[in-house]
């Protein structure tokens, strides 16, 4: 719990514009650390449809993070195969994705019923008691006083509609109020198609093989894939001379999904709406004390389904961030390297879901054939078989802002890299990394780390809320609190490959760097020290 010395006279510490899964995220992480976050969110009940299809395992592990890591098994199912298909119905590519647990100590890619997960967030958020969510609430209004912000958002929560708080942050969506406030220009990426969206729950249980199928007909691209809790979901382009008004029509509807064998008899229509897939990014994500996040400073196609991701990595990005300033830890200018470690990795995310889109939604059909017989010829995979799995959702390695750096000023590998999760024992325990030693600044050793660090080392840990621990091999037994067993072999053998004796691991999974041999553990230490404390006693 933050000290009440280090708190201004406001009514609250953060204010989230926004309630979906990046501004949820992003106000959990800091309730968890004590600090006062009012949520405004200007529809007055959750959206009932289905919008993300899934997520990946180092969005699990963010979500865990936020406190709902029990509830993931109840709300994930298995993504499967997914395929890619032409006109013809020949396979084009295919990947297996499997359901086993993955480098982030969760499956790498799972299907999801959007609602659920947001309900499972809501009854989490619910239990912090620093946390309040105003439903019903627009924000209409920020000023930025340059020691706080004032917001203006009328809604039905009496004493509500003017709140004063250190911080605002922007996760209200494509349209972004905060985002327009900031003067920040949504630049656009040169991706725009609008796709008919149709959500579908059968009457009776049905299968399909593979899960999911990508049909890259150039007379008409189909997604179709399942969206949990036994919906599915079809998503058909809309063709030249086709109108948004026509195409969205129900027997419009209902005429493109007879095709799949979906009709009135044996499914229910739950939702369909057009729906422009777009590829855009902010050019400003910081001004001030106003920042941006989630769909408020990025858009991309689905196709890779790294929208929802993207959103739930800015938040637990920029959580650790805000806690240091707002402790008095580092400087405000911390916040600067949010946007500047994001910014890097969203364009990445946005380029595979482009270049995907490209593949699936071409519509010339010389084109299309030409892309035929170029898969075909790959059979776009490296197995023999032509299927592919994926098994790591580090989507792209920091190479800027706050990670270890070697003289050159280039990131000191494995810096910026995302730290795996495997099962680690302590005592009679043994559970998953996160859960055994704890979340936030993790440093990782082979050997005991006391024997190097001096009390300066010790005292920065432990400001800033380090967890140390040793890393025993596995079958060993521990005779210190701060030793725990590497159960499942994760944490060595990824040491060891790294040629490196010790990692401090920051608290959104990705590592500030590692340590070459013993002394450099301490050496390690410093320099983080140095880089967040270089400015700190500037005001926050």
């Amino acid at each position: 719990m933050p000290e009440e010395t280090e708190r201004r006279a406001t009514d609250t510490d953060v204010v989230i514009v926004g309630n979906g899964p990046a501004g949820q995220t992003l106000s959990m992480l800091l309730a968890q650390r004590g600090w006062r976050v009012i949520v405004l969110e200007r529809w007055p009940e959750p959206y009932p449809f289905p919008r993300v299809k899934g997520f990946d395992g180092e969005t699990a592990r963010n979500f865990a993070a936020a406190g709902i890591g029990d509830a993931l098994p109840e709300i994930y199912e298995r993504l499967g195969e997914y395929e890619f298909l032409n006109a013809a119905g020949q396979r084009l590519m295919r990947f297996d994705v499997p359901f086993e647990t993955g480098r982030d100590g969760w499956p790498p890619a799972v299907v999801i019923h959007h609602p659920t997960l947001e309900a499972a967030l809501s009854e989490q958020a619910a239990k912090l008691p620093t946390l309040k969510v105003l439903t019903g609430h627009t924000a209409i209004g920020l000023a930025d006083h340059g020691d706080h912000v004032e917001v203006e958002a009328p809604g039905p929560h009496e004493g509500y509609d003017r709140i004063t708080a250190s911080w605002v942050i922007g996760c209200d969506g494509a349209n972004s109020f905060v985002r327009e406030h900031i003067g920040s220009t949504n630049t656009d990426l040169g991706f725009k198609q609008d796709w008919l969206l149709c959500d579908v729950l059968f009457n009776e249980p049905r299968e399909f093989h593979p899960n999911d199928r990508q049909i890259c007909d150039p007379l008409r691209p189909t997604t179709m894939v399942a969206s949990g809790r036994g919906h599915r979901r079809w998503e058909f382009r809309r063709l030249p001379g086709e109108t948004v008004e026509r195409m969205n029509r129900p027997e419009n509807v209902w005429r493109l999904l007879k095709r799949f064998d979906v009709t009135p008899e044996n499914a229910t229509l739950c939702r369909h709406t057009m729906y422009t897939f777009q590829a855009r990014i902010a050019d400003k994500w910081r001004e001030g004390r106003v920042l941006i996040a989630g769909d408020a400073a990025h858009l991309m196609p689905p196709f890779a389904g790294q929208g929802m991701c993207s959103g739930v990595r800015d938040a637990a990005n920029l959580a650790w961030k805000l806690d240091l300033v707002l402790r008095g830890v580092a400087d405000a200018a911390l916040l600067d390297e949010y946007p500047a470690e994001r910014d890097p990795q969203v364009r990445h995310a946005i380029t595979v879901s482009v270049e995907m889109g490209k593949i699936i939604s071409e519509l010339d059909t010389v084109a299309a054939a030409a892309r035929d017989a170029h898969l075909l010829g790959m059979q776009a995979a490296p197995t023999a078989d032509g299927s592919s799995s994926e098994d790591s959702s580090s989507f792209y390695s920091l190479e800027t802002g706050v990670v270890r750096r070697n003289s050159s000023g280039e990131p000191l590998a494995p810096a910026g890299e995302l730290s795996p999760q495997g099962r680690v024992a302590r005592g009679d325990v043994v559970d998953l990394f996160d859960d055994v030693v704890g979340r936030g600044f993790v440093l990782i050793s082979t050997f005991d780390p006391y024997s190097v660090l001096d009390s300066e080392d010790l005292e920065f840990l432990d400001e800033i809320g380090a967890h140390v621990v040793r890393v025993l091999p596995s079958g060993s037994s521990t005779s210190e609190p701060f030793e725990v067993v590497d159960s499942d072999d994760v944490y060595l053998p990824w040491l060891a490959s790294s040629k490196v004796v010790g990692a401090l691991v920051r608290p959104d999974f990705y590592l500030y760097g590692a340590a070459a041999d013993r002394a450099d553990l301490s050496t390690l230490v410093r320099e983080l020290r140095v880089r967040l404390t270089a400015r700190a006693g500037v005001p926050a």
